[in-house]
């Protein structure tokens, strides 16, 4: 079949599936090019369309989670990904768990069917116009150069070590203190007393901190993950190990400061840095990690003044690919001299399976907007979506690395309250109600209808 002025979608994961039947649906004819099995990866073991390689679970299915008030978001949208984990769901809880096998199969099944989507299986090195650029952190060579030299050096990383963030609200202030070394590097609009929150450490403190970091337990990378450690972003637990100093001397260095409480210097410091603009977030600068999850909750929360850290992201290291979207690309995360070539999915700085279905999805509806003669858009910061799209839009490039959803996205509540619960509900109400006053003022008709949000098998 020869397809007049199709759309080309490069990558056939959950991002660039999503988009594809997008697409299809709205009318447009689209070659899908997937390099599997012409060029296998480290990580995938099939040939199949959307093949998990990681976990099997899309995570939590509920309102008052991040990750499920974004599925909420995306079902209300028509997304045909999550409609095929609903259809391959087994018992997990409330969290969205597939078989994985039955999952891929839905979603490959479902693109080979369509009569407007042409699957060919090669490697691609070119950017298409139109078309969603949609690789994944795996993306091969040619291409990482190819966008490399259309967007600069500096726009692309391969490399992603990642520190904990934290939720400002569960920061005890007084402990914390804000200062910067030295009353150095004040940030605009800032406390006047310093850009940084700092957590001080005596010096049994900072012995059995450094205790707990050693004798933590760690993820084994994957051969596909395996990279060397560079020194700008060593683990924390790789420094610890070094010497019982090396961090005292290195990203913990109390030099410049000064303890309110004591009025002396601290052994030992803890910095945390402004992740947004609200002041929600707070990354913990230089703790770049590779503790499995529970003991980053228990290691990071001996650290003074985060006993009851709530962690809106994990730290990691491991091999990625991904752009600096907010140095880079547009606000819709196209390239800014082709609104008609798009990225989506882990490429654009999401973390995370629905957060990269969710950037297809919108890539697929923006670019058929386009075509259509209409200008792209983005959902509005009161829900998931857009909050994401908001980060990938406003972060600092500096300071860019990839983030998963969270409710420190978010904006703050008109009327706040102090009750977690309560709180998430009023912010998926919020969400939920500006995603769908969006959808109506745009004209946003969704190609799937979901029969059901707890199907199980």
């Amino acid at each position: 079949m020869t397809l007049i002025n199709p759309v080309h979608i490069v990558g056939g994961g959950l991002a660039g599936s999503e988009a594809a039947w997008q697409l299809a649906e709205r009318g447009h004819d689209v070659v899908l090019h997937e390099m599997r099995p012409v060029r296998g990866t480290a990580a995938h073991k099939t040939d199949r369309l959307a093949e998990l390689v990681c976990s099997n679970t899309f995570k939590s299915t509920e309102t008052t989670n991040a990750h499920g008030l974004l599925k909420a978001e995306m079902r209300a949208l028509g997304s045909m990904v999550l409609a095929c984990a609903d259809a391959a769901r087994v018992p997990g809880g409330s969290a969205l768990t597939v078989d994985r096998d039955v999952f891929a199969a839905g979603v490959h099944d479902r693109i080979h069917a369509h009569p407007r989507i042409t699957v060919v299986r090669e490697e691609v090195s070119a950017l298409p116009s139109p078309g969603i650029v949609a690789t994944g952190p795996l993306t091969a060579d040619a291409l990482a150069e190819t966008i490399r030299a259309r967007l600069g050096i500096e726009s692309l990383a391969f490399y992603d070590a990642i520190a904990p963030i934290i939720a400002s609200e569960s920061i005890d202030t007084s402990i914390a203190f804000r200062a910067s070394r030295w009353d150095k590097e004040t940030m605009e609009g800032a406390d006047a007393a310093g850009a940084y929150l700092n957590c001080a450490f005596s010096r049994d403190e900072y012995e059995a901190f450094i205790d707990a970091l050693i004798a933590g337990d760690q993820f084994t990378a994957k051969e596909f993950d395996a990279v060397p450690y560079f020194e700008g972003c060593m683990p924390a637990e790789e420094m610890a190990r070094r010497g019982r100093d090396t961090l005292r001397f290195g990203p913990m260095k109390p030099i410049g400061l000064r303890d309110p409480r004591t009025g002396k210097r601290p052994w030992a410091v803890v910095q945390l840095r402004q992740e947004d603009r609200g002041g929600r977030m707070w990354n913990l600068v230089g703790f770049q990690t590779r503790l499995r999850i529970p003991e980053q909750q228990r290691v990071f929360r001996m650290i003074p003044g985060l006993e009851n850290a709530e962690f809106l992201r994990f730290g990691s290291i491991h091999r990625n690919t991904y752009l600096n979207a907010p140095g880079a690309l547009t606000p819709h995360l196209s390239l800014r001299d082709d609104a008609t070539t798009l990225f989506a999915g882990q490429l654009t700085g999401v973390e995370g399976y629905t957060e990269s279905t969710a950037t297809g999805l919108l890539a697929g509806i923006n670019l058929s907007r386009m075509l259509h003669g209409s200008a792209p858009i983005v959902p509005p910061p009161h829900s998931m979506i857009g909050a994401l799209y908001r980060y990938m839009r406003e972060a600092e490039p500096k300071h860019f690395q990839p983030m998963n959803a969270n409710f420190g996205l978010l904006d703050e509540l008109d009327t706040p309250t102090r009750d977690k619960q309560i709180k998430r509900e009023r912010y998926a109400e919020r969400a939920l109600q500006a995603i769908r006053e969006w959808m109506t003022a745009e004209a946003i008709t969704p190609v799937f209808e979901h029969a059901s949000e707890t199907t199980s098998v």
